[in-house]
């Protein structure tokens, strides 16, 4: 299976099908009616004139079974950084290799734009995530808070 695996870029023709897999992630992260975006905020976010955000998509056999949203960011201490916001392989399809593939890309994506750092948040009961970062070494940091400010519609 994993042979046939192909990790590329996303397109715009993908924007449906990635807004699927998040509503996916939120259901498991237990946060289901949390999703707000649309898959045409997407499109245009992603893949318009000025896209904000890229995204790899894991695809086996013309099917989107995973993807990772990624972005650049900033660290006044670091410099250039990559912000690794979601990462998902859906379920019917994890512990085949799928996630190694799809996570080990976004790694290699952030060594060629010579990033100091790649970050990302894990809940702290999701263990099976908390584990494969675990195999990679990463550095797990309990010590900060998350700062956050919800509004009800974009500002």
């Amino acid at each position: 299976m994993i042979n046939s695996l192909l990790i590329r870029k996303a397109t715009a023709e993908d924007a449906s099908l990635i807004h699927q897999l998040i509503c996916e992630l939120a259901v498991y992260e237990k946060a289901g009616n949390e999703v707000k975006t649309t898959p045409e905020e997407l499109l245009r976010d992603g893949f318009g004139k000025n896209p904000v955000f890229e995204c790899l998509v894991a695809e086996l056999e013309n099917e989107i079974i995973g993807f990772a949203l990624y972005f650049t960011g900033y660290s006044t201490w670091k410099g250039k950084t990559l912000y690794l916001e979601d990462f998902l392989v859906t379920e019917s399809q994890r512990g085949q290799g799928v996630g190694k593939l799809l996570f080990d890309a976004v790694i290699a994506e952030a060594k060629r734009r010579k990033v100091r750092r790649m970050d990302w948040q894990v809940l702290d009961w999701n263990e099976p995530a908390i584990n494969f970062y675990k195999k990679y070494g990463a550095a797990l940091d309990p010590e900060w808070l998350n700062g956050r400010f919800y509004f009800d519609s974009p500002v």
